[in-house]
This record gives structure tokens, C-alpha cells and sequence, in this order.
């Protein structure tokens, strides 16, 4: 691209300028930090030794279809996370009367098939939402067919619906300036996706001063196999 269209035009035009601009609101972030349970710890660990040794025998993603399926499968334990749930649940415990919402659920991407673990994600925010919390939401989905995306569009807009829960899409494309909070559960590690969720979130609207970003981030404690050999926390966003 770069070739074809030269390099970047300076100066660049950041988020940053963007918010000073008045082009985009200014917004709070929220990192949610949650922890893996054991039987997701296990299987977190046993696919990265067979993600090693993969690793070993030669090449990368990109051409070891091995190394592939394996980092999806663990990308996908992240993504799926249990304790997201609960997390979800102290977040809005105190946000009944909020509106105007996504939930990202999922790994957000438009090319893959949705998988079973995201079925089931985005099954158990939905009822967490509406049954526990009496939250008014849908689900909006690459599923959901077209008119019924712009009702559900129109509802959301007005207030009528609370909440969308989201997977594979509003991530582009989408102009929905009334959104105000949005809560991620789970993304892809482009940060390409992150930049186009900002952009569905922080554009302006009357009556709209900020948005609010919470972003659930997994993490867990990788102990060292002798003693006096630290810990190591790693972090990950999916």
C-alpha cells in the first residue's frame, strides 16, 4: 500500500486531534481484568506446550496449519473466559438504568464461522442481561437479518432497546452516533478491530459529553516449575 499510495501524510491526525477536533467525544477506559478458572488454566497450558513444540518442528501461523488450529483454540479459551460473566455482572449491577450499550461478544471477525464458544457466549450475555438484570436487549449478529437490523437499529437509537449484543459485526460499516458505552468481552488481535470499535463508540451525538470503554483483559499466574523461579503474569486481550 504504501508503494502504491506513498507514506503517511504528516502531520498524522491522531485520536487525539480527533477528540480536541471535536470530531470524536472523549471517552474513559476501563480495563476489567479477569482471571482464567482452573480447567481453563489446564487447557490454556496444554495447548501452549503443543503450540511449543509445533513452534520447534518449523515455520509459522502462516504456513504450519498445526500451529494455526492450536493458536485458535487457545485464542478462543480467552475469548470465552467463564469469569467474564461474573465480570459482566459486577459492571452492570450498578448500570440498570444506563442505555444506549453494546456488548462485544465473540472474536468480532466477519470471516470466520461462529464458533461454538461464541455461541454460547453471547447465548449466556443474553440471558444474564435480560433475566437477571431485566436489561432490554437483542442480539445483533451476522445471523440477524437484514430488516430486522434496521429495527433493531431504530430501537437502539431511541432508547426503546437498552442494549445490543453484538458478535461479527458493529464493527464497521455501521453509523450508530447514540452508543454511549461499550463493553468488550472478547476481540481479535488485530488492532485494527480496536480502532474501528472506538470509531462505532466515540462519535458524536446531542445530548453525548463521553463515552465509556470497558475492556475485559484475561489474565493469569504462570508459576515457576522450581523453586524460587518467580511467577509470571501474562495478559491478553481476547
Amino acid at each position: 500500500m504504501f508503494e502504491y499510495f506513498g507514506s503517511v501524510l504528516e502531520p498524522e491526525f491522531t485520536l487525539k486531534d480527533a477528540i480536541a477536533a471535536k470530531a470524536l467525544v472523549p471517552y474513559l477506559y476501563y480495563p476489567v481484568l479477569v482471571e482464567l478458572t482452573e480447567p481453563e488454566i489446564e487447557r490454556y497450558e496444554e495447548l501452549t506446550s503443543r503450540i511449543g513444540r509445533a513452534i520447534g518442528i518449523g515455520g509459522d501461523a502462516d504456513d504450519n496449519e498445526i500451529l494455526t488450529a492450536l493458536l485458535m483454540q487457545r485464542a478462543r479459551i480467552v475469548g470465552a473466559a467463564a469469569n467474564k460473566l461474573n465480570a459482566l455482572r459486577q459492571i452492570m449491577s450498578t448500570r440498570l438504568q444506563t442505555s444506549h450499550t453494546l456488548f462485544y461478544c465473540g472474536d468480532g471477525s466477519v470471516e470466520d464461522e461462529l464458533t461454538e464458544e461464541s455461541a454460547r457466549q453471547i447465548a449466556a450475555v443474553t440471558a444474564l442481561l435480560q433475566d437477571e438484570f431485566n436489561y432490554r436487549v437483542k442480539t445483533y449478529t451476522a445471523e440477524t437479518r437484514l430488516e430486522e437490523r434496521e429495527e433493531l437499529r431504530y430501537q437502539f437509537m431511541q432508547g426503546i432497546l437498552q442494549g445490543l449484543v453484538a458478535i461479527r459485526c458493529l464493527d464497521e460499516g455501521v453509523d450508530i452516533p447514540a452508543i454511549q458505552t461499550a463493553v468488550i468481552l472478547a476481540s481479535s488481535s488485530n488492532p485494527r478491530q480496536f480502532v474501528q470499535r472506538r470509531g462505532r463508540i466515540l462519535r458524536p451525538s446531542p445530548g453525548k459529553e463521553r463515552a465509556e470503554l470497558f475492556d475485559m483483559i484475561v489474565y493469569l499466574l504462570i508459576w515457576g516449575g522450581n523453586p524460587g523461579v518467580s511467577s509470571e503474569i501474562c495478559c491478553e486481550r481476547s
